[in-house]
Parts: structure tokens; sequence; C-alpha cells
């Protein structure tokens, strides 16, 4: 090997650089576990809520020796910083894709046209973009252009004040569209800076936004995050903060009392018909229910529908019109709303905009308010002018927001506060639809443009209103249409689960290899150490996220990673056998074995890549580790275990490649592998048939975010039974599906119930059905807070949660197919490259479909059974990819080795150099496999229940792909060849496949 003391200097070097990226976070865990000390000690766990006490101390703590330099200058914020990042599923906290809606913007951007076009356009598109793959954008314009004579340039759709710079009337349709674009981009760009800047200031360590495409979709990923509903309404809300003038409640007197007198008749008459049809409805009644109902309906009759709701007057010339309990609110707005209620409105109050403001926690009460609105429904002035506002506090020691306006707002608000003083009046404080506060004005104009909103929320929710109307509001709604929680106490146990199935998996292949090949099998075991610090070195420096699918990719790795030192200790005993010297057949062995050693890890690699682009989440972590670990390995199996075999065998000392078990075990096989094939042909078409018959009858069974729905992760205190808790929800959700996932304590539940249905109030609506659906199953302390979110040591409630909804889960199922059919599509033209022959290419791509086939037919035939989750989803697309790599893996060697003998016995018939080829290959591939093996195995036992079916798969497929290599792939290759030969080349075969 030439220049092996540069690569020993870079060796060294980059080993250095990568325990110097390690070092951070070495640094942070001791300051974090003293910093868990110190509040184990501060907090004695007799205390109530001692577990968020600790936390609290525990952060506490960390803030304020943050800048204390820990060593040589480094401060524990600093490396933090730089620590080797862990994931969801590592730490806990929650992952979601927002939605920003792109129909929203483009509405905005016509000034939220009347235009019947436009509007038939914009709901046909709506419709459409529930099915289709297409952005929004395209679908709208699509349907647009379907409406005759309809002009994008109209003056009633984007010809207007606000585009008036970049379209004009004499447009054609098609100038318009990449102006709409441009703009639509533009908007959620900017919702992503806005989104950006309220976690920034949210305080979770270490997160992660970025933009998917150009679908509008934003992806956010906040580790260690535990208040998880207060984090989607700051995610969510579009602050729309709007300055209105407010009515005085004596002025809506009169129009209550009429309202109330109008809804006596319209009540009364629904009442009456209602009463009717019960009296009709009843057989055999007696002349005593008659009466009954008799005095029933005359009770209805004496009611006021508006006045009986009514709790509490709001204080004589205020703004608040009454106050109502908030599950009346909804009834209240139905009658105000009528059109022979809003026709009893003076001509001054006909725009009155009727609204709610906060809801007081302990009297569940809500007041209601009347803003003086205008025929647009457009406020004298808007959140935009908002440059700065801060959590504070007013005069009474109450929790406010103060605000500082620019130039322009600060000149209306001097307007509309002076005309406020003047007058008498209150301004209206309104925050997405809700009345913050209404003050008046008693010291004259407001100048400057500072002012506060005052009401009745605590600090937090202070803090967060001052973080949105500082970030900005977004330009449009935005739904969570994706998002999986992992609470605290979950993610710890993944960690030591994932631990300890890599510190098992290590040990064996350790002990495995030099088992088997003795002494070089100890040098193979010190570069598989180097390659983990290399691979563990690198994730640190990039800033890549650890998952514990990224675990799982780092154990493969191991596993994968001795198939290259394997090669090349077979290729070295295979010279060795001739009767060179060993100096020489080491150089040999290396140099033969290079050739198979990158085109097994380049097809697995090509795998890797394309997991890698399409995956999200944990998936794309594993695709990040395994890449890592293919490379890493290379370097440390081709150069790295050679400077221990060079410098070992440099004086003279003999190296045996085996041990006295092993020294002689395959030697000398002679299988005929192609006289076999009729009888492998068989068995796997019987397996293939089976298969298509069980997908065919029984499906699979599909995980939410291919099908879409919520599904979450509760643990009991106690065996449950599945049936009984799936019978209950059912009833509660009317769609409902329960199976134990892990110990008999923990259940795994999938309800598609209002899968369409966006927003935070269906997922609250759902967590309080499944709180009160499973509190028989719960402690009797348990609350609705601790069953939802709880604390970092959690042992009862929802550990884990995940959202999907049926748009984006129709996408993950379309690039889930395109994945997969892109990796055979890649590995068959790489073949085809590598090889030249595409009878090469036809025997891989028919192993791949074989294997993918079994995979798909063994989860169908077997997931009502399996005791673990069998779904099919995101993660089982990545096994069944990493399958593929690694039965082409298999097979690249096998051809690689095949193209070999034809070259160096080019008078041999190819049956013959076939079965050689299989022969000599088949200690490596046994070896390869069986080391696989027991690593997946490991990781199946001890990893943790999350990946366990994600585990499953990849056994499947090592064991199944080992098979297909050598009575799959190679018989389909060469029973191809043969069909290309002439008739006594065919007889000379088969004479020579029989012999």
């Amino acid at each position: 090997m030439q220049n092996k003391g540069l690569i020993k200097v870079f060796a060294i070097l980059f080993g250095l650089v990568c325990i110097y990226q390690l070092s951070f976070t070495y640094l942070t865990n001791s300051v974090e576990s003293e910093a868990e000390e110190f509040a184990a000690r501060k907090i004695d766990e007799s205390r109530e809520n001692y577990s968020d006490l600790r936390d609290q101390a525990e952060q506490d703590y960390l803030d304020s020796i943050g800048n204390n330099e820990i060593i040589a200058g480094i401060t524990y914020n600093a490396a933090k910083d730089k620590e080797l990042n862990k994931g969801l599923d590592l730490k806990g906290g929650i992952n979601v894709i927002l939605q920003i809606s792109v129909e929203d913007i483009i509405r905005g951007l016509a000034n939220d046209s009347d235009d019947p076009a436009f509007n038939k356009a914009l709901v046909e598109a709506r419709e459409a973009s529930v099915t289709s793959q297409d952005d929004y954008i395209d679908i709208f314009f699509e349907k647009f252009d379907a409406i005759p004579d309809a002009q994008l340039a109209s003056p009633d759709i984007f010809a207007n004040k606000t585009l008036s710079d970049d379209v004009t009337y004499d447009m054609s349709n098609d100038e318009v569209k990449p102006i709409v674009r441009q703009k639509v981009d533009e908007s959620i760009t900017s919702a992503f800076e806005v989104l950006r800047k309220r976690i920034d200031k949210f305080g979770v360590t270490q997160p992660n936004i970025q933009r998917l495409g150009n679908s509008g979709r934003i992806l956010v990923e906040l580790p260690g995050a535990k208040d998880v509903n207060r984090i989607q309404n700051l995610l969510q809300s579009t602050a729309q903060l709007e300055f209105w003038h407010v009515f005085k409640n004596n002025e809506f007197g009169p129009f209550l009392t009429q309202a109330n007198q109008v809804l006596k008749g319209i009540v009364s008459e629904e009442e009456e018909a209602a009463n009717v049809t019960d009296s009709t409805s009843q057989e055999n009644s007696d002349i005593d229910d008659l009466l009954a109902d008799a005095e029933d309906s005359t009770a209805v009759q004496s009611n006021n529908p508006l006045f009986d709701l009514i709790i509490g007057p709001g204080a004589q010339g205020g703004p608040v019109l009454a106050y109502f309990n908030v599950q009346d609110t909804a009834k209240v707005n139905t009658y105000l709303s009528m059109p022979q209620v809003r026709n009893l409105l003076p001509a001054e109050q006909r725009y009155a905009r009727f609204v709610w403001g906060v809801a007081d926690d302990d009297t569940n009460a809500t007041g209601l308010y009347a803003l003086k609105s205008n025929r647009d429904n457009q406020p004298p002035l808007s959140g935009s002018v908002i440059t700065d506002a801060q959590q504070t506090y007013d005069q009474v020691g109450r929790v406010a927001v103060s605000m500082q306006m620019d130039g322009t707002g600060a000149k209306i608000w001097e307007e509309m506060t002076g005309y406020a003083s003047n007058n008498q009046t209150q301004i209206a404080i309104v925050l997405d639809d809700i009345v913050y506060s209404a003050p008046g004005v008693s010291t004259g104009a407001i100048s400057g443009g500072r002012s506060e909103i005052t009401g009745d929320f605590g600090i937090e929710e202070g803090k967060d209103l001052a973080n949105v109307l500082r970030a900005g509001k977004l330009p449009a709604s935005a739904d969570i249409i994706q998002s999986e929680i992992v609470g605290p106490s979950l993610g710890q146990e993944a960690i030591d689960s994932g631990m300890l199935s890599f510190a098992i998996a290590l040990v064996l292949v350790l002990v495995w290899m030099i088992f088997y090949y003795g002494k070089a099998g100890v040098f193979a075991d010190i570069a598989l150490i180097v390659n983990i610090l290399f691979i563990f070195g690198i994730l640190a420096g990039l800033g890549a996220v650890l998952t514990l699918p990224g675990i799982a990719g780092i154990v493969l790795t191991i596993g994968m990673s001795v198939d290259a030192n394997v090669l090349i200790f077979e290729r070295i005993k295979e010279e060795l056998a001739k009767g060179k010297s060993q100096a020489e057949s080491i150089k040999d062995g290396f140099s033969n074995a290079l050739s198979s050693i990158l085109d097994a890890n380049i097809t697995t690699g090509l795998t890797g890549f394309i997991l890698l682009i399409l995956g999200t989440g944990p998936i794309k972590g594993f695709a990040t580790t395994l890449l890592i670990g293919i490379a890493t390995s290379l370097f440390t199996a081709i150069f790295i275990t050679r400077l221990f075999i060079d410098g070992y065998g440099k004086n003279g000392k003999s190296l045996e490649f085996a041990t006295g078990i092993t020294k002689n075990l395959f030697k000398g096989m002679n299988s005929d592998f192609l006289g076999k094939r009729k009888i492998a042909y068989i068995i796997s078409g019987i397996l293939i048939v089976i298969s298509l018959g069980s997908l065919l009858t029984q499906g699979l069974n599909y995980g939410v975010d291919f099908v879409g729905g919520r599904t979450y992760t509760v643990r009991f205190d106690q065996d449950v039974s599945p049936t009984e808790v799936q019978n209950v929800l059912v009833e509660k959700f009317g769609n409902a599906e329960a199976k134990t996932f892990g110990p008999n304590n923990q259940l795994k539940i999938t309800t598609n119930y209002k899968v369409e249905n966006e927003g935070t109030e269906v997922d609250l609506e759902i967590q309080e059905g499944l709180f009160e659906s499973l509190k028989p199953y719960l402690p009797a302390d348990t609350t609705e807070e601790e069953f939802i979110n709880g604390s970092s040591d959690k042992t009862v409630g929802i550990m884990e949660s995940m959202k999907v909804g049926p748009t984006i889960a129709d996408d993950i199922k379309t690039a889930s197919f395109w994945a997969v059919l892109g990796s055979l599509i890649v590995v068959f033209l790489y073949i085809l490259l590598r090889f030249r022959k595409w009878q090469f290419s036809l025997g891989a791509v028919a192993a791949v479909f074989h294997d993918v086939l079994i995979v798909l037919g063994v989860f169908s035939l077997l997931y009502k059974f399996m005791p673990f989750s069998m779904e099919i989803n995101q993660a089982f697309i990545a096994a069944i990819l990493t399958v593929i790599g690694y039965s082409l893996n298999d097979t690249v060697v096998v051809f690689d080795r095949i193209r070999e003998f034809v070259n160096e016995h080019n008078t041999w018939k190819l049956g013959k150099t076939v079965n050689a080829a299989l022969n000599s290959t088949l200690s490596r591939t046994l070896n390869t496999s069986l080391t696989t093996l027991v690593v997946l195995l490991a990781i199946f036992i001890f990893g943790g229940e999350s990946i366990r079916g994600f585990m499953f798969a990849l056994i499947v497929g090592v064991v199944v792909g080992t098979y297909s290599s050598l009575f799959i792939a190679t018989p389909v290759m060469f029973d191809s060849v043969k069909k290309k030969s002439s008739i006594q080349d065919k007889k000379e075969v088969e004479e020579e496949t029989v012999a």
C-alpha cells in the first residue's frame, strides 16, 4: 500500500477531530448531570409536582452557569450548541408539518374578491387538491383557465390597488400567473420567517425549521419541548391583531330587548313543532302525560331565549353588553346572526360585529362586545403596525403586553384615542377575534404609538402573546397536517434500549471476528471501533440529529462494515492457498477484493441516497447514519485494517486469517447451485403465490402515515385488555383500534375520527374524549393535564402521539412508491453500466422483486398474530429500501466473482464457471449474513418497541436476500444468457450443469 505515512497521519488527525467534536457532548452531559443532582437535592420527592419543580430548578441552574467556563475557555452554552443533537424519539418533543393555506394567500392578493369565476376556481381547486399531488396554485390556475372569458387581470381580481405596480388590466392570464406565483412564494417565505422568529424566542434548544419544497409546507422540530398544546397554539396562531371602536352597552339595550321578543316567536314555533312530533309518536299515553306536555309547551312560550342565557350584566356604560356561559356562546352567535334579528339593528349599528372576550377560568363566563365595524369589515388599525412587544405588568401588577407602533400606526392610534377620549368610549383590542381588553381613554389622545394590552392571562400567555406580536402575523392560516409528539420519559427509555442493543451487537461482532479470523479479526475489530468513532464524530460535526432509527443504522453499519473485512480476508486466504507469500497474498487479496467492495457499497449507498432525499424525520436520520457508515467503513476496512496487518507482518511474523476451528470451514465446497435452480424456482414460486394471495385477500396493516388519522401510545399502571378498551373507544369515536404495544400495560390506539378536520380544537376534543373514556383504567388521581402532557418521569398517560392528515398521507404513499421504484431503476442502470450486460441487471432486479414480495407477504400473513406492530409506514419503506440495498450487496459480490472467473477461465463452460464462483463466495456470503443477522436480532430483542417491526422486516429481508442472491439472481442471469447461446452451446451447458 502506497503512502502509508500519509494515511496514518490523516487517520490520527481525523480521529482527534472526531474526539474534539464529541468532547462537547461529554461536557454538556457532565454539566447536565450536575444540574440534575442539584435539582434532586433542592427539591424533595415529598413535594407536590416535584418532577416539574426539579425540571425548573435544573433549568435555572443551567441558565445561571451557562456562560461559566468549563475547560479551556469553553462554556456550557458554547458546548451545547456543538453537542451531538438527539432527535425527538430520544429526547422527547414535538415534530409538526404546517400547511400554509395558499388559498388564503390568493384570496388576500385579490382583496377577498367577490368575482364568481375567481371564487368558483378556488372552491374547485380546494376540492381537487385533496386527491391531487399537484400544488394548489397549479390546480387553481387550471380550474380558472377552464372558465370561459375569465381574466386574472380583472380589476375585481388581481388588477387591484394592492398589485397595481405588478398587474395591469391588459395582461393575459399567462402573464399574470408568474406574478401571482412570486407573490405566493413571498408570502410563504414570510410565514417561514414569522415561525422561525417565534420559535427562536420560545426557548427550545436545537430547534429545526425548514421549508418542504414549494408546497407551502413547513417542518418544525422542537426536541425537548413539553407543553404540547401551548406550542401548537403558538405555531398556528395567525395573530390577527385589530383595534376597533366599540359600542357602549346602553346603546344596544333596545336592540337586545327587541331581539329577545323576536326570538320568542322563532324558538316557540320550533319547540311547539318538536312537542307535536313527540306527542304523536307516543302510543297509549294517558291524560296525565298530555297535560304535562301542554304545561311544558306553555312554559316554553313564556321563556326569554336570549335573556335567559345571560348570567350577568355588563358595567353601566361599559363595552360589555352582557356575560354568558362559554358553552352558550354558539347558541348566542346563532341567534344574533339570524336575518330576523340583524334586521332590527338601526342604521348606525347595521354593520355591528359581535365578538367575545377572554373567558374567565373560574366562572366560565365570557363577555359579549359589539364592535363598530363597516361595510368592508376592516379595522381602523391592524397589528401590522407593531414594531415591538414585551410582556410587562400594569400599574396594579397584572400581566400586560406593551406594544410600540410605527409612524403610520402611531398617527392612526392618536386619532383613535383622541376620539375615544372626547366621546368617553372604549377601544377594543382584538386578537384572533377575541377581545383581550377594551380600555377607555381618559387622558386625551395618546401620541408616540406606545400602548398596552391587559387582560385575564398569565405570565406564559403574556410572553407567548408578545412573542407572536413581535414576530408578526402569519400571512395565511397555518394548519398542522402532520404531527409527532414524544414524551420525555419515553425518549429516555428509547436511549436506554438503543444503547443496550448497540452494546450487545458490538460485543457479538467483536467476539465473532476474533473467533473466525483470529489475530486478523482483532485488527478488524480495532478498525471497527475506529469506524464507530468516525461515525459519531462526523454526526456531531455536521450537526446531524441522532434518532433511534439512526442508532439502528449505526448498529446495522457495524454488521455490514465487517463485510468488507470478510471479503478481504477471504481473498487473502485464497491467495495463500495458491502458495503465494504472506506479503504477496495480502497485497493481492486487498486488490482483488476492492472491486466487489466498491460495487456492493455503491449499490447500498444508492438506496441510502433515495431514502435521504425522499425520507422525513427519523427515516432521514437512518439514511444519514447509513451513508456515513458506508463511507467510514470503506476507509477503515481498506486502509486502517491494512495498516495493522502490514505493520504486524513486516518483521516476518506469520498471520493466520483463521482459527483452528474455522481454518478448513467451507474449504473445497463444490455444490451444484445451478442444478438446484428448478427446485428453487418452485419454492420461490410457491412463496410468491402465497404472498400475492395474502396481499389480495388480507391486505396490509397500513399505519396512519399512509391512511391518515391519529395514533396514541397510552401507558397504564396495570395490564389492560385491548379488546375491552377498543369497544369503549368505538362507542366514543365511532372508529378506533387498540393493540398491545410492548408490555401488557401499554396500548397503541388509532382512530380516524374527524381526520379531515384540522386545528387544535379537534386535537383537544379527541384528547379530552380519550381521557374521559380511559378514566376507569387510570389511577383515580390522574388529571387530564397529567394524562395529556405530564412530567419528564411520566409513567401513565399519553407517552407518544402522531397525527397525519389525509392529504399528506396520500403524498407519503406516493413518495414511498416512487422511492421503491426509483431505487430499482437506479440499481438496474448501475449494474447495467458496471457489468455491461442486461442479463446481470435482470437477475439482480428479479431477485429484488422476489425479496420485496416475500417481505410484503410475510407482513400480510402475520400482522394479525405477531405480538408487535407490523404496520406499513415510512419506517417499513425504509426497511424495504435497505433490504433492496442488502440483497443487491450480496448479488453484486457474486456477480463480480462470476465476471472474474469468466475472464480467468475462458475455456470453462458457463455452468461450471457460475457454480465455481458461487462456491468461492459462499464463505463470505454466509459469514456476512450471519453477522448481520446476529446484529439485527440484538436490535430486535433489545432495541425498543417502536422499531421492532422495522427490524423484523430487515431480518426477513436479510434471510430472503441471502437466499435470492444464490438461487434467484444468479440462475435468472444464467438462464437469460443461455437462451442467447447456440443449440450446441445449450447442450454443452446442460451437460456441464448436470455433470
